[in-house]
């Protein structure tokens, strides 16, 4: 139960960071909308973040993110460190390394607008060709959690309509041993097939 619970979530932890990746981006489209226009990038926060909560929910990451920013901007912190904190809060590589090469690009003078836009593009291609192998899996995976249910569903017919079945396989240890191994198998294949669907990019 415990190994199924992990599972259950190491996959809503990755759609939240899916999610919050889909946020980010909407946050530095607009961040280089403003820095096009003129804008310092401390400027460039604070005019995302208006256009920012036109789109969001006051609550969503991204308007958390960007408020948590601009108040530490307000104390003097510097951008390219308040986005090397983003990056370890969150744990998204993709976040982390663009921290990095912005950090890099704004202490040597770089162009920021090309900078951002080029990170941004490539970490949108990252996730739109994870969203393409999921698409090409989707029929595996649905695959993988019937066969997954039929052992259980199986048992639980068999329980239902003639328990006598059952007693033979759990009344003695042989039995139990039996299908404490059945069960080990089960839960080995489950977890393989979960590790085959999921492909990293």
């Amino acid at each position: 139960m415990i190994l199924f619970l992990k599972e259950m979530k190491k996959t809503l932890k990755k759609k939240r960071q899916q999610e919050m990746k889909r946020q980010f981006m909407d946050g530095m489209q607009m961040v280089t909308a403003s820095l096009q226009a003129g804008y310092s990038i401390e400027n460039c926060l604070r005019e995302a973040l208006k256009e920012l909560m036109k789109v969001y929910e006051p609550d969503t990451f991204i308007i958390w993110e960007f408020r948590i920013m601009e108040a530490q901007i307000a104390m003097n912190r510097s951008v390219e460190e308040l986005f090397m904190d983003l990056g370890y809060r969150c744990d998204i590589d993709d976040i982390k390394s663009f921290a990095e090469v912005f950090t890099t690009a704004k202490r040597s003078g770089g162009d920021l607008i090309a900078v951002i836009q080029n990170t941004v593009s490539c970490i949108r291609q990252k996730q739109e060709t994870m969203q393409e192998i999921e698409t090409c899996l989707s029929g595996k995976m649905m695959e993988q959690n019937i066969m997954s249910l039929i052992p259980l569903l199986i048992l639980a017919y068999v329980k239902l309509t003639s328990p006598e079945f059952l007693e033979v396989m759990y009344g003695n240890l042989t039995g139990t041993a039996v299908m404490i191994l059945c069960f080990l198998v089960y839960v080995l294949a489950y977890f393989w097939g979960r590790k085959i669907v999921r492909i990293e990019v």
